[in-house]
C-alpha cells in the first residue's frame, strides 16, 4: 500500500525509538539468523538491520522476520529491485547508505518505512523538503562524528538522526546525548567472533549492556 514521504519517515522514526541502538548485521551463514536474532532480542534490541551485503542477505531477512519481538529491516538499500526483494523477504523498514528519487519513489511505491541516509546538510534539507525528518548520517565518524551533526542540528533542528559508521561503545554516547539523535546504528554487539562460535548468551550480554545507553 502506497504511503507519503511523511509516513515513510514517520514510520522510521517509529523503529528508531524502539532501542538506542539498531544492530547493523552482515551475516554469513543463514543458520544463524535465527539465534541470533533472538540473542538482540532477548538483550533488549528489536530493531535489528540486516545488511544485503551477503549472498544469503534475505533469507536471513526471512529467518529473522519469524522472531517474536523483532523488528527486521533490510539495510543498503540501493535500487527499485532491492526495495521489492527486502518487502518479499519480510523486511518492515530499509535502510540507505544515501538517497536518490528512484530508490525513495519505490520505497513510498511500496509501503516501506525508510531510513535514507545523508552525510551534508543540504543533502538533509532536500529530503526535509520531500518529507522526511528522520535520517542516517553515514557514515558518522568519516564525517565529523558527533561534532558535525550537532553543527547539522543548529540550523536543522526539524531533522532527527541515526548516526552509523564507525560507531562503538567508546563513542555512542557522545551521539546519542545530541538533542537530533534518535538511536545508533552499531555492529559491535554482533562481533563475528561471537556470531560464528554461536556464543549466543554472549551476544544476548552486549545487546543488554547497549539497551541501557542513555539518550
Amino acid at each position: 500500500m502506497p504511503i507519503s514521504p511523511s509516513q515513510a519517515s514517520a514510520a522510521a522514526r517509529e523503529i528508531c525509538e524502539l532501542a538506542p541502538i539498531v544492530p547493523v548485521l552482515v551475516v554469513h551463514d543463514v543458520a544463524h539468523a535465527r539465534p541470533l536474532a533472538e540473542a538482540l532480542v532477548a538483550g533488549g534490541l528489536p530493531a535489528l538491520e540486516v545488511t544485503l551485503r551477503t549472498p544469503v542477505a534475505l533469507d536471513v531477512i526471512r529467518e529473522m522476520a519469524k522472531v517474536e519481538g523483532g523488528v527486521v529491516g533490510a539495510g543498503t538499500l540501493l535500487t527499485p529491485a532491492d526495495v521489492k526483494a527486502a518487502l518479499d523477504a519480510g523486511a518492515k523498514f530499509g535502510v540507505s547508505p544515501g538517497a536518490t528519487d528512484k530508490l525513495l519513489d519505490a520505497c513510498e511505491a511500496e509501503g516501506l518505512a525508510m531510513l535514507p541516509g545523508v552525510a551534508t546538510s543540504s543533502e538533509a534539507m532536500r529530503l526535509l523538503e520531500r518529507g522526511y525528518n528522520m535520517l542516517k548520517f553515514f557514515p558518522a565518524e568519516a564525517n565529523g562524528g558527533a561534532p558535525a551533526l550537532k553543527g547539522i542540528g543548529a540550523p536543522i533542528p526539524q531533522v532527527s538522526f541515526c548516526p552509523t559508521g564507525g560507531v562503538s561503545p567508546k563513542n555512542a554516547d557522545s551521539y546519542l546525548s545530541l538533542k537530533n539523535v534518535v538511536c545508533a546504528g552499531g555492529s559491535w554487539v554482533a562481533p563475528n567472533d561471537l556470531v560464528q562460535a554461536g556464543d549466543w548468551k554472549a551476544i544476548e550480554e552486549l545487546a543488554r549492556e547497549a539497551s541501557q545507553l542513555q539518550r
